[in-house]
């Protein structure tokens, strides 16, 4: 933390220093560097899905994506080597609105262990998947989660309509699929670990935020960066998707009258 002066010239002595946050006291292009680069993270995702949705013979069936209630999409400029054949990228996540609205504000997430980058021989690979229902949503919003074990996933099908849909591919709570070199293909993530990035999310949204407030509650403002994707989403796919189920409530007015706080007076009329 540092401390200005709002003194000018020593003519006023009463005057109380100005607080200013490290951020705050950073240059001006370094805090608007450090503000574009989750910008940048959603406008190469609307890139991608735009790319691949131009082509529906070679994209993801739309009745496919109709379905879908979140997209997650990993850049291939936000990839890099990780270990030995695995790989690690930073991607977005948006989900519709309610599960069947509109499509709602990023989630910044990063996906580890994956080797989507040398299944179809290419390094430039651009990542995206599909989640298909409300329980795969939930199971991404754990800490971490590991995909085809702790959430069903299967290398999605490419086409105008999902006809030729295996019954593995339909069942499956996430679709997945990589583009490398104008070859889009579905890809399996299988033994992947997802995460949350909360550190992006701070840097985007300027607020600490958990990612099912983001996602599932509604609760964050897109800001106009996250404009572009949503509005490529809506472009191919306007509707769809199922509400999120409605939690059950505990009514605490009925518990508290059967059971009255302590050093209550009681009902004068109920001993009579």
């Amino acid at each position: 933390m540092f401390v200005t002066s709002n003194v000018r010239g020593g003519d006023d002595p009463e005057a109380q220093p100005q607080v200013q946050t490290e951020e705050q006291a950073q240059p001006q292009p370094q805090r608007a560097a450090r503000q574009s680069k989750e910008a940048k993270r959603l406008e190469s995702s609307a890139f991608v899905v735009n790319e691949i949705m131009q082509t529906p013979e070679n994209g993801i069936p739309r009745d496919l994506l109709s379905r879908a209630i979140c997209v997650g999409v990993i850049p291939s400029e936000l990839r890099l080597a990780f270990g030995f054949g695995g790989d690690f990228g930073h991607g977005a996540l948006v989900c519709r609105k309610g599960g069947n609205g509109p499509w709602g504000a990023p989630s910044m997430f990063t996906l580890y262990g994956a080797n989507f980058g040398f299944q179809i021989g290419g390094k430039a690979t651009d990542v995206l998947f599909i989640v298909m229902n409300t329980g795969g949503v939930r199971k991404l919003l754990q800490t971490g989660v590991k995909l085809g074990v702790d959430a069903s996933a299967a290398a999605g099908p490419v086409g105008r309509t999902a006809e030729g849909a295996t019954d593995l591919q339909m069942h499956a709570e996430i679709l997945s699929y990589s583009r490398s070199r104008g070859l889009f293909a579905g890809v399996s993530l299988a033994g992947a670990m997802l995460r949350p990035d909360h550190g992006a999310n701070f840097q985007f949204y300027r607020h600490v935020y958990e990612p099912k407030e983001i996602l599932i509650d509604g609760l964050a403002t897109p800001p106009a960066a996250a404009k572009q994707l949503d509005d490529v989403l809506a472009q191919y796919s306007p509707r769809g998707g199922e509400p999120f189920p409605v939690m059950p409530q505990v009514d605490t007015r009925i518990q508290d009258a059967k059971t009255p706080a302590q050093g209550s007076v009681s009902n004068p009329a109920a001993s009579r």
